[in-house]
C-alpha cells in the first residue's frame, strides 16, 4: 500500500516516496519520510514492513560510512547498489528477511553519470531509466512510458513526477495525498517541494542549488 518512484535524467535522479505510514485500515502518521541520504550523492526510497524499512536503511547507510573511513574514500554508486542487493539476497536466506523494496539512485560528479537501480525483496536489481514500488506503480509506469524524456530539465522532471502522482492520487484507492521528492543531482542531494493534493495542479517552481 505504498509507492516509491525513481526517474533518472541525464543531470540527476528524481526519488519520491508517499508520506503515509498505515497499519491495516488505519493511517498512523501522514509524515513519514521513507527517503534516506546514503551519501552525499546517493539516495533510497525505500517500502516495506515497518521495523525492517528503518533497520535496513540505517544497516546500508553506516557501512557506507564504515567504509569511507577505513579507505577514505566513498563506494561508487554501482557499488553501493550491488553491496545492498547482496545484503537483501543474504538475508532472504537466512532467518531474518528483510521484507524491503527500495529505488537506489545519485548521481556522479566526476564522470558526470547519473544512476538508478529498481531493487526488490527477492535481491533482484536492474539499472533502469525509471521505475516504482508498490501499487501506485501500477498507475504510474504507463505515464512515464508516455512523457519520459532523458534530457529533461529540473521543471520539466518535477511536471513529469507530479503527473505520475496526480494518476496515483486519482485511480488507486488508497489514500496516498502527500509525497516527498528528493533530487540528486551536482549539487548534491536536496528536497525538493513536498507534492499534496492542494498544490499538486499549482504550478511549483524548482530551485536547485548547484
Amino acid at each position: 500500500m505504498e509507492t516509491v518512484i525513481g526517474i533518472k535524467f541525464n543531470d540527476f535522479v528524481l526519488i519520491a516516496t508517499d508520506m503515509t505510514a498505515a497499519h491495516s485500515i488505519m493511517v498512523m502518521k501522514d509524515d513519514e519520510d521513507k527517503t534516506y541520504n546514503i551519501t552525499n550523492n546517493v539516495v533510497m526510497g525505500v517500502t516495506g514492513e515497518a521495523g525492517d524499512v528503518p533497520r535496513f536503511a540505517e544497516y546500508i547507510t553506516q557501512n557506507v560510512k564504515l567504509y569511507r573511513m577505513r579507505n577514505g574514500y566513498d563506494l561508487s554508486i554501482p557499488a553501493i547498489a550491488t553491496f545492498t542487493r547482496k545484503t537483501v539476497a543474504e538475508h532472504l536466506r537466512s532467518q531474518s528477511p528483510y521484507q524491503v523494496n527500495f529505488m537506489l539512485g545519485g548521481y556522479n560528479p566526476a564522470e558526470k553519470k547519473s544512476h538508478l537501480y529498481f531493487i526488490d525483496y527477492l535481491g533482484a536489481q536492474v539499472d533502469v531509466p525509471y521505475g516504482a514500488h508498490g501499487y501506485g506503480g501500477m498507475m504510474t509506469i504507463t505515464v512515464m512510458d508516455r512523457y519520459y524524456k532523458p534530457d529533461a530539465n529540473y521543471q520539466e522532471a518535477y511536471d513529469l513526477l507530479k503527473k505520475c502522482i496526480l494518476e496515483v492520487q486519482k485511480r488507486c484507492i488508497i489514500n496516498m495525498p502527500k509525497f516527498k521528492v528528493k533530487i540528486c543531482c551536482a549539487g548534491g542531494v536536496q528536497e525538493l517541494p513536498i507534492i499534496t493534493k492542494d498544490n499538486i495542479e499549482q504550478k511549483i517552481i524548482v530551485n536547485i542549488k548547484e
